[in-house]
């Protein structure tokens, strides 16, 4: 029995499996891979920078709770950016949101919506505001789905990972 939840413990939290899973990363090779496709999106959706306008110079910081550092995306369509800090070096950025991975992949895999999911604060944004609405909006409007290409960029392996990510996040909101 679990001293804190009076439950049986669980053999195996989803949510702690990936924080284990990436905390050992090392943030170069991390910040290699998102370099890389960050530039490749960039290249297949130009239309995704492109809508941002006004907000190419921004720092966005997305915050998936349950994993051991966070993203920081600027979206300039000339020399986009995206890095990834430890969650103790957070650096500054105009708008930040947060969220669980599965809540942050659910909304940019088009599943679920960024407006019910802040309603329901499962999402949080800080910040501008503005800014943010705009980028929920250019990625509403991309035709298919940036996560399914973001498990392209990782060929076999990222796409076994997003097909189980998938079926997760459908226990998460209901």
């Amino acid at each position: 029995m679990d001293s804190r939840t009076g439950r049986p413990p669980r053999a195996f939290s989803f949510r702690k499996g990936l924080y284990f899973a990436f905390a050992p990363l090392p943030m170069p090779l991390v910040n290699f891979s998102l370099k890389k496709l960050v530039r490749a999106i960039g290249k297949s959706r130009p239309e995704v920078f492109n809508r941002l306008e006004g907000h190419h110079h921004k720092w966005f910081l997305v915050d998936p709770t349950n994993l051991p550092f966070v993203l920081c995306l600027r979206p300039d369509p000339r020399h986009p950016e995206l890095k990834a800090y430890r969650k103790h070096c957070v650096p500054d950025a105009e708008s930040r949101i947060s969220g669980s991975f599965l809540t942050l992949l659910g909304m940019i895999d088009g599943r679920y919506d960024g407006d019910a999911l802040f309603f329901t604060r499962d999402l949080c944004v800080e910040g501008d505001t503005e800014a943010v609405v705009c980028l929920r909006n250019a990625l509403d409007d991309v035709d298919g789905s940036i996560a399914d290409d973001v498990a392209s960029f990782f060929g076999a392996t990222g796409q076994r990972f997003l097909k189980v990510a998938r079926r997760m996040s459908i226990h998460v909101h209901r």
